[in-house]
This record gives structure tokens, C-alpha cells and sequence, in this order.
């Protein structure tokens, strides 16, 4: 049993060390076959970066107008995961945007630079997400951040439980990949956080932020599997945000 705990916690660190940049164990034990199992935390990873949100923004909101506090708790979530998202957002807009073909557009989302697809669709989204939260009063867009980024990692998940990766099999990193269990897991996590959310927020925010959550989902879903055949890393990067920012439009409809 303590073999298993201890298994377990090495994937969560896992976990955080992939989806982050929070400080892990350097000797943490690594092989792919950890890194496929730590997909069942990425809900739960995300609820500790929304707790980081939430913390800055509630302790900002104290002192500084709800504009200031609610850009420097997205600064903090920003700084807590490397802009790890939200580079895969804009990367994925760049290819799926100005690649013809579907070799070009994985080509366009391997450049390390940002286009002009990429930065309107990234200020857009931000933007955005920005707005619906300085709606809110300051303890309901804290909580709003815990749930976005919770339930918006499961997102990611979904798609790589349902579809295939985009990229050659000989390709330099493993393939984003996760297990029944881990699934079931990661699954288990996003409901518990959404139910919290209806016992604080109600049920029509909530409903509402997820079918547009689903929705916005959904489409990126469509455009990149129509394009591409499958998946890339960055396209999970863009399902979290897009996915995030329809969760905040739910909640900023209603409250």
C-alpha cells in the first residue's frame, strides 16, 4: 500500500511539474509510462493553479480596484504554469489558422514564434477572460478560478481519451496519452469540483458555463481534427483556454 501512495504521489509531481513551473523534487523518478498516469491529476493540478489565481485576486481586490486584481491573478496563473496553455493556444490558432495543408500547419505550430493568428486569437481570449471575471464580485471570480482551471484540464483529457495524436509516432516527445483509470480519475475530480460549484453558484451559472464551454470546445475540436486528423499538444493547450474562458462567460451571464 505504501509502494502504491508513494507511486501515486511521484505522477501527481508529475503532473505538477509538466502542466507547471511550481518547484518539484529534483530527483523526482521520470519514464513515459509515469507521465501517461499522471494525466489523472491535470484537473487537480489545475484547481492548485486556480487556487493561486484566487489567492492574488481576493488579497488584490483588498487594496486595488477589481480591473488591477483580476489582471494579476491571471499574471499569477500565467506565471505558475510558464504560459504553458496559453502558448498552445496561440500556436494552435497560427497553424490551424494559416496552414493550408495539414503538414504546414504542424510545421507553422512547431515555430517558437507568434504570428498574427496566434496573437489575436491569444489578446482575444485573454481579453475576454479578463472582462467576465472583473464582472464578478471578488470572492465569486475567485471561486470562478478554481473552477475554470479545474474543470478546464479535464477538458484536455477528454480529447485525449476520445481522439488520435496529430503527429508521427517517431516523433521527440511521447504522445499525450491516459489510461481507463486514469481517466475515470480525472473524470471523478471535474465533477466533484463542478458540484461544489452548484452548491456555491447555483445551477443555471454553472450549466450555462459548461454548455458554452462544450460548445467552444466542441468547435475547436472539429477545426483541428478536420485539419490536422488528431491532436497536438498544442491544440490541448487551446482546448483549456477555450474551455476556461466559456466557464467564465456561464458564470459572468447570470451573476
Amino acid at each position: 500500500m505504501s509502494d502504491i501512495k508513494a507511486t501515486r504521489w511521484q505522477e501527481f509531481l508529475l503532473a505538477v511539474q509538466f502542466l507547471t513551473r511550481l518547484p518539484v523534487p529534483q530527483e523526482l523518478p521520470f519514464s513515459d509510462d509515469l507521465l501517461i498516469r499522471a494525466t489523472r491529476f491535470y484537473p487537480l493540478v489545475g484547481l492548485i493553479v486556480g487556487a493561486i489565481g484566487a489567492a492574488v485576486l481576493y488579497a488584490a481586490a483588498l487594496v486595488w480596484p477589481m480591473p488591477v486584481a483580476v489582471l494579476l491573478s491571471i499574471a499569477a496563473t500565467i506565471f505558475a504554469t510558464g504560459a504553458f496553455h496559453e502558448d498552445g493556444l496561440a500556436d494552435a490558432a497560427d497553424g490551424l489558422g494559416g496552414g493550408l495543408t495539414r503538414e504546414r500547419a504542424l510545421e507553422i505550430m512547431r515555430d517558437s514564434r507568434i504570428g498574427t493568428y496566434g496573437t489575436v486569437t491569444l489578446g482575444l481570449v485573454l481579453a475576454l477572460k479578463a472582462a467576465a471575471l472583473m464582472s464578478l464580485a471578488p470572492l465569486d471570480a475567485a471561486l470562478a478560478l478554481l473552477i475554470g482551471h479545474g474543470v478546464s484540464r479535464m477538458a484536455a483529457v477528454q480529447v485525449v481519451q476520445w481522439d488520435d495524436y496529430a503527429r508521427d509516432k517517431g516523433a521527440k516527445f511521447v504522445a499525450p496519452t491516459v489510461t481507463p483509470e486514469g481517466y475515470r480519475v480525472a473524470l471523478i475530480t471535474a465533477l466533484v469540483i463542478l458540484a461544489a460549484a452548484v452548491f456555491w453558484f447555483g445551477v443555471p451559472p454553472i450549466l450555462t458555463g459548461v454548455v458554452i464551454a462544450v460548445l467552444a470546445g466542441w468547435r475547436l475540436r472539429v477545426i483541428f481534427l478536420r485539419k490536422l486528423g488528431g491532436y497536438t499538444g498544442d491544440c490541448l493547450g487551446g482546448m483549456q483556454q477555450v474551455t476556461e474562458l466559456g466557464l467564465y462567460l456561464g458564470l459572468a451571464a447570470w451573476l
